[in-house]
């Protein structure tokens, strides 16, 4: 089964309305900018060695290398919606994400510095 994906314009209006409305956010508009954002970072780098998960609107499995069949992935990496939405703008680095524990990341993979910001504008 193909995978659902979000159409470029869609996915850049729910960045921006994420980006200008912050936390007043519709959910919907959440979601669409999440995904959308995962979609771009597993297109970049397919393969499924690193998994990013950004509850409850979508996770991407991305970066080649080893991968697993089973369970929870060796290397993973978790936040909310708005702090992934500001790592991807370039807004929040992932160094201060990471010391402000904004992110949860384990595995000797799970470091996204070389990732971020992502270009989603088109």
């Amino acid at each position: 089964m193909a995978k659902v994906r979000i159409e470029t314009s869609a996915g850049i209006a729910a960045v921006r309305s994420v980006l200008e409305s912050g936390a007043d956010a519709a959910r919907t508009e959440k979601a669409t900018a999440v995904r959308y954002l995962l979609q771009l970072l597993g297109d970049r780098e397919p393969g499924a060695t690193v998994e990013v998960r950004i509850p409850p609107f979508g996770a991407v499995q991305f970066m080649e290398g080893l991968s697993h069949t089973r369970g929870t992935p060796p290397n993973v990496v978790e936040t909310d919606a708005l702090t992934f939405v500001d790592l991807a703008e370039g807004r929040l680095s992932w160094g201060d994400a990471r010391e402000r524990a904004l992110v949860s990341a384990s595995g000797s993979r799970a470091d996204l510095t070389a990732y971020l910001p992502i270009a989603w504008r088109g």
